[in-house]
């Protein structure tokens, strides 16, 4: 895809470049003087060796030209795409994520793996795709599943799911994981750009659903486990916020205004919930009042 006129400089490589006829011919094709300030026999083996030891780590202050021409990651709740390894990293790289199940006793989970940098998974490219399984039941968010892509020195990706608490995994490997010219490269790049605005503004609707999602399901959980402790006249003002709430979600054109006011009712009606929790505990601790300060464990806060 490339004209004469994008050339900048012609550098021939290998013994029979130093031919006269051969550089002649070269120099007429592309209308300009060769480029000899390398060696023909050695620049390839030279090159080699250069990238060998950026690898292996003896060398650090080389720049790698070699980089990932646009963002990669995974399609997660609500149909965004989590980017993992940002467009323009160096190669080799190595980068991960933890994440966890959008359901209750969730088996298994799916990863489509993307290309591209729209905030939307179906707005990007698709490499492939596989399932982790053998999940064991858990509440939702509880299990860990790390994600890790991994690219060599040859542009190979592999990417890979494990379950931290089974150890189970899978993987799939995806070799030429652009596949794509350099013109289509810069018009992903400058659609992602054009609709950069659009996409924030529905990025931040479903960030805002997923929360409030969230919400309705530990206040529910909540609710079941404090039973009769939650005094009748609260339990109907959360029932209602929470009513509300579902109600604003089933409307898929909702805006993050809408949810987040209806968020923030339901947040301030649950402040009983916590009173009632707190009692539960203060009850618990009283009964248990000879319990030694050695059985308390420290939280892991982050």
């Amino acid at each position: 895809g490339l004209s004469k006129g994008d050339i900048k400089e012609v550098v021939m490589v290998g013994g029979s470049t130093r031919v006269p006829l051969v550089q002649e011919e070269v120099k007429k094709a592309f209308g300009k003087e060769l480029n000899k300030s390398v060696n023909p026999d050695e620049v390839v083996a030279i090159g080699a060796a250069i990238q060998g030891a950026v690898i292996k780590g003896d060398v650090k202050d080389v720049l790698l030209l070699d980089v990932t021409p646009l963002s990669l990651g995974i399609e997660t709740l609500g149909g965004v795409m989590t980017k993992i390894i940002e467009k323009g990293t160096t190669i080799p790289t190595k980068k991960s994520q933890v994440f966890s199940t959008a359901e209750d006793n969730q088996s298994a989970v799916t990863i489509m793996v993307l290309q591209g940098e729209r905030e939307f998974a179906r707005d990007n490219k698709s490499l492939g795709n596989f399932n982790l399984e053998g999940i064991p039941a858990a509440p939702r968010g509880v299990p860990q599943i790390e994600v890790e892509f991994d690219i060599d020195a040859n542009g190979i990706l592999t990417v890979s799911a494990k379950d931290k608490a089974t150890g189970k995994a899978q993987n799939i490997t995806i070799s030429g994981s652009s596949g794509l010219s350099e013109d289509e490269i810069n018009s992903m790049v400058k659609d992602a750009e054009l609709h950069k605005e659009e996409d924030k503004k529905r990025k931040d609707a479903v960030e805002a659903r997923n929360q409030a999602d969230a919400l309705v399901h530990q206040t529910e959980k909540s609710m079941s486990e404090l039973g009769e402790k939650v005094p009748a006249e609260d339990r109907s003002n959360i029932e209602a916020a929470l009513n509300d709430l579902k109600e604003v979600l089933k409307d898929e054109n909702s805006s993050k205004e809408q949810i987040d006011a209806k968020v923030e009712a339901l947040s301030k009606a649950s402040h009983k919930l916590a009173e009632a929790m707190y009692k539960k505990d203060e009850n618990a601790g009283a009964n248990g009042g000879n319990k030694k300060d050695d059985d308390v464990i420290d939280a892991e806060v982050e």
